[in-house]
């Protein structure tokens, strides 16, 4: 496996450590301030952040802007996401986590790789190999028995069942944000803190809910900016080089991370169902780490812009003047056939 692939591989496993995390955490502070103001602070934690260190960035001497800015036609794609991922998404995870334990909950959120996977291939047609529909259908197995509750009347956990709706809202969330992926994320990343922050925090005034004192509003807002804020940016950079479902499915790993800190933070044991699905999860993230894919496959004619150098087989576009470093501009792919391995990048969502 070149490096090309293992790159993108190793952000999307980065941003999954750090979004694991963000479940035993949360509960944590769950007994300080309440669901609403919690969803609302992660995300101006994520979206202020990232605010200031692109401001520091633009401040150092000789800095160049080599990432695309989004343009009209997609401002759709983000104003969705916000909605889907940084609104409905929180708030019914924080809701969810009240009656779930921390490490099943951890574990539950498995299922935004199922979900993503799901809408990704169906809505947005874009394409996986039997490979990764078997990983998607252990994973999606696991996340079953993980909301099974035999003490229930119906037989299901309602927090898990509210934690699985979340995972498919931020299924929602990802394809939309796929799909402008090839622009700047921590400009994407910092509307949909900020946006979904601020909506977030009128309805929590509108909802009555009470507003901690200062330290845990920073607590949260830190939280926000590691979990929600830089771990997204890298599930966006990573996004774009191996398309959304795999990318996702590497996002499975996250929740591993939040169980192991869910026994440490809360000392909790998880039922024997836990046990069953925890191997099931482990051997779907493996199968997704041996993928592989190539074969002939056509270009059509293309203009776009995103972030891009010339050192490959889909940027041979001239400039006036000679550039060697990373650079963006709107640029033109002519139709060009050939074969290689490749993921569902911004240049390989065809159809098979």
């Amino acid at each position: 496996m070149n490096n090309l692939r293992c790159y993108p591989m190793f952000q999307a496993i980065l941003a999954a450590l750090l979004f694991g995390a963000s479940a035993p955490f949360a509960k944590l502070l769950l007994g300080e301030i309440d669901p609403i103001p919690l969803a609302s602070f992660l995300y101006l934690g994520s979206g202020i952040g990232l605010l200031l260190f692109k401001l520091i960035q633009r401040m150092q001497k000789g800095y160049i802007e080599i990432e695309a800015k989004i343009n009209m036609n997609e401002i759709k794609w983000l104003i969705g996401a916000v909605i889907a991922g940084g609104v409905m998404a929180p708030i019914v995870l924080m809701f969810s986590l009240r009656n779930t334990p921390a490490s099943t909950a951890s574990l539950l959120l498995n299922f935004e790789s199922v979900a993503t996977t799901l809408i990704a291939v169906i809505v947005f047609k874009e394409s996986i190999g039997k490979r990764i529909w078997f990983a998607v259908a252990l994973i999606a197995s696991a996340s079953v028995l993980l909301t099974w509750n035999f003490k229930s009347e119906w037989g299901f956990s309602i927090g898990a069942l509210g934690v699985l709706m979340a995972c498919i809202l931020w299924g929602i969330d990802n394809n939309f944000t796929r799909n402008i992926s090839a622009k700047d994320p921590l400009i994407i990343v910092t509307i949909k803190g900020i946006g979904a922050g601020c909506v977030s925090i009128i309805l929590a005034i509108f909802a009555g809910s009470n507003f901690p004192g200062l330290k845990i509003i920073l607590g949260a807002m830190l939280l926000g900016f590691f979990s929600y804020g830089f771990s997204i940016v890298l599930f966006i950079f990573a996004m774009r080089n191996i398309g959304a479902s795999r990318t996702s499915a590497f996002f499975g790993t996250a929740p591993f991370v939040g169980t192991f800190l869910s026994f440490i933070l809360f000392r909790e044991l998880p039922n024997t169902l836990f046990y069953y699905a925890l191997p099931i999860m482990i051997t779907g993230a493996i199968l997704i780490l041996g993928e592989e894919h190539g074969h002939k496959h056509l270009h059509g004619r293309l203009e776009h812009e995103h972030r891009h150098r010339h050192d490959d087989e889909h940027h041979t576009h001239s400039h006036k003047d000679i550039v060697d470093l990373e650079h963006s501009h709107v640029h033109t792919h002519e139709t060009i056939e050939h074969s290689h391995s490749h993921t569902p990048d911004i240049h390989h969502r065809h159809e098979h």
